[in-house]
């Protein structure tokens, strides 16, 4: 005989008590919402966040932003979008073999970039440049959550996927650490934090290798050994290098000395190599002052931003909220002289009728 709908959940969540690690994240026992709300009678509330996120404008929007190369014409250059995808099936298929909560690494997972600017870092960097209060992608990512998202109702999260996901980045900075300030607070946050580099580094030298900034030649061979000749291979070692490296009793996720140092050394490869190199440098150059000039002109003129909020952070989330096409085009329309038509009527402060509803109240723009 069938379950009755509001017996599911309850059935996953005693598979929870019963199969989980004992450090494992249960959904019965999260520290909740933000807005009480009733439980879903089919999912867990690892699930239901999952789902809010998949289903929210600003994760369709990934698709169209940069992961390292600009508005790429190849159809294999990873985005963000693909990017948290691999990010979270790794983060998934570790969190299987240490009997961690796959559901809540899996929302942190699609969740962890949200916030993340058109043009990568490059985009990234005007924005912390320009705010008043600086910016990063993984505090913005929070915001969207909690403030943005959802015409501005947010997506109600819980506790836990929003702490993975403002703290998931590392930068430059060291790639495990034992900080608390710094440390997600679940083992779960600890592992999408790792995985986001294990995915990065890999699927950032493949995009490298195929745009021909270098070639496999030219790579550290000692990387090669220990990591692998190919990405298939430097995916499944490293997984499974955590997996058997990390006691789940101790709470914290590790890696070997030896898969971190690799990936150590590969990070700072790929930054002189790729990420900084002269060739990505121009274009990320042009970028920056496209972005720059946005927020100049639509600082000056916050009426035309078909946002809610004011000020400032109106303004940041506006912008970090666009695609790299999105943000050309209103750049252009913004900085490029239109040729006149008899039949377009000049609206009060010159902008067009035509031009003001094909650009500023695109409806996918509306809430970005």
């Amino acid at each position: 005989m069938r379950e009755n709908n509001s017996s599911i959940r309850s059935i996953a969540e005693q598979w929870e008590d019963r199969h989980l690690h004992p450090r494992a994240a249960r959904s019965t026992l999260s520290r909740g919402r933000e807005r009480q709300e009733a439980p879903c009678p089919v999912r867990t509330d690892y699930q239901r966040d999952r789902d809010r996120i998949i289903h929210s404008k600003p994760f369709r929007r990934l698709g169209r932003k940069t992961q390292v190369f600009l508005n790429p014409d190849g159809d294999h250059y990873r985005t963000r979008l693909t990017h948290s995808l691999e990010v979270t099936q790794i983060a998934r298929t570790i969190a299987c073999g240490l009997r961690l909560n796959e559901n809540l690494v899996e929302a942190i997972g699609l969740g962890h970039d949200l916030g993340h600017t058109p043009f990568g870092h490059s985009g990234e960097s005007v924005l912390r440049r320009l705010a008043t209060h600086g910016f990063h992608h993984a505090h913005q990512s929070v915001r969207v959550v909690e403030r943005v998202a959802n015409d501005g109702r947010g997506l109600n999260l819980t506790w836990e996927v929003r702490d993975g996901i403002g703290r998931h980045s590392k930068g430059k900075g060291p790639i495990l650490t034992t900080e608390p300030d710094v440390l997600p607070a679940t083992m779960e946050g600890q592992i999408v934090r790792l995985a986001d580099i294990i995915a990065y580094v890999n699927h950032d030298l493949e995009d490298a290798l195929r745009a021909g900034l270098f070639t496999t030649d030219q790579l550290p061979q000692d990387i090669l050994r220990i990591l692998g000749r190919d990405h298939s291979e430097r995916i499944g070692r490293l997984v499974l290098d955590v997996i058997s490296t990390t006691d789940p009793d101790s709470g914290l996720i590790t890696i070997s000395s030896a898969a971190l140092q690799a990936i150590t050394d590969l990070r700072a490869f790929l930054y002189d190599w790729c990420y900084e190199s002269p060739h990505l440098r121009r274009e990320f150059e042009k970028a920056e002052r496209l972005l720059a000039d946005l927020w100049e002109y639509f600082g000056a003129h916050p009426e035309l931003i078909p946002l809610q909020g004011s000020g400032e952070e109106q303004l940041v989330d506006w912008l970090s909220g666009m695609t790299d096409r999105y943000a050309i085009r209103i750049w252009k329309d913004i900085s490029l002289p239109l040729p006149w038509y008899t039949d377009r009527l000049p609206l009060e402060g010159g902008q067009s009728s035509e031009l003001h509803a094909a650009v500023y109240q695109e409806d996918d723009h509306a809430e970005p």
